[in-house]
């Protein structure tokens, strides 16, 4: 696998741009066997601009103090992720990806004031019933160690050929959650304002418009934004910690949801208060699930 180095984080208007021209080229030339790039990209020291983890901690829940919450790494390597994945050796389109799981591993938490170094390259393609899904996996590392680690998967829709093998099996959480502890009211907006705190500016999360563009009726809320909010309503372990999501139905914008736990399990899910519908389901543990 080749490596990239680079010394400040890459500008993410011109990876956006770039990628987005290059969408409708990469749409029409999809293929069910889409194969991965072999690149990975490293910052050598990544910088927490405190500005903007404020205004993060703000729109997720989390604490506006204290070592930095379990997600806010995703957001460091985030520049790095639309760097590759407009890369012209990226086979999927960028415009339209929809975010469909993800698992985190925090082996140490960080602080705002360390600099770690974060790797992002592509874990491999596999086909989904409804496109290619591709993983992306994102490192940090301290000194050389690994403190913390995530693998996501994006969903490029598109119609696959008949032949095509199936999707694999999705991660399932061990049982649903039974306890509604929070309803949250969510504005139109609200894909706006984390677009602005986490840089992730996809079109389907800013405006009805942009969205019905990729066949959303009106703007859908960030996967990661859901995922960041319902982490920030459980107490933080202060050590190790293991975090998975399956982002099952988009969150229309505006809307309501609803955040229920089995506690016991440390499993949870948000779902649509007035017919059950569930959007996400994770579960958290003090240590990652074996292989």
């Amino acid at each position: 696998m080749e490596t990239r180095t680079l010394s400040s984080p890459p500008a993410l208007w011109p990876a956006l741009l770039r990628g987005a021209l290059a969408s409708p080229v990469r749409r029409r030339r999809l293929r069910d066997d889409a194969a991965a790039p072999a690149t990975r990209l490293v910052l050598a020291e990544a910088v927490v601009v405190p500005e903007r983890l404020t205004a993060y901690t703000h729109e997720c829940g989390f604490p506006g103090t204290g070592p930095l919450p379990i997600t806010y790494p995703h957001v460091l390597g985030f520049p790095l992720a639309m760097r590759l994945m407009a890369d012209r050796t990226f086979p999927l389109p960028v415009l339209g990806l929809v975010h469909t799981r993800i698992a985190i591993t925090q082996h140490h938490r960080l602080l705002p004031t360390d600099r770690p170094e974060i790797s992002v390259y592509t874990a491999g393609t596999a086909p989904h019933r409804r496109g290619t899904e591709v993983t992306l996996a994102t490192e940090a590392r301290l000194g050389g160690e690994l403190v913390w680690e995530s693998r996501s998967a994006y969903l490029s829709r598109h119609t696959r050929s008949a032949d095509a093998p199936g999707a694999p099996s999705a991660p399932r959480t061990p049982l649903p959650p039974t306890a509604v502890r929070a309803r949250w009211p969510l504005a139109a907006d609200l894909g706006r304002r984390y677009g602005a705190a986490s840089g992730d500016r996809n079109p389907i999360h800013l405006f009805a418009a942009t969205a019905r563009a990729f066949g959303f009726p009106r703007a859908v809320a960030h996967g990661m934004w859901t995922f960041a909010r319902c982490l920030a309503e459980q107490p933080d372990p202060g050590g190790p910690r293991y975090a998975e999501a399956e982002f099952k139905a988009p969150v229309l914008l505006p809307g309501t949801v609803e955040y229920a736990v089995r506690e016991y399990a440390g499993v949870f899910e948000l779902r649509d208060p007035r017919d059950g519908r569930v959007h996400l389901t994770g579960r958290t543990a003090t240590s990652a699930p074996p292989a």
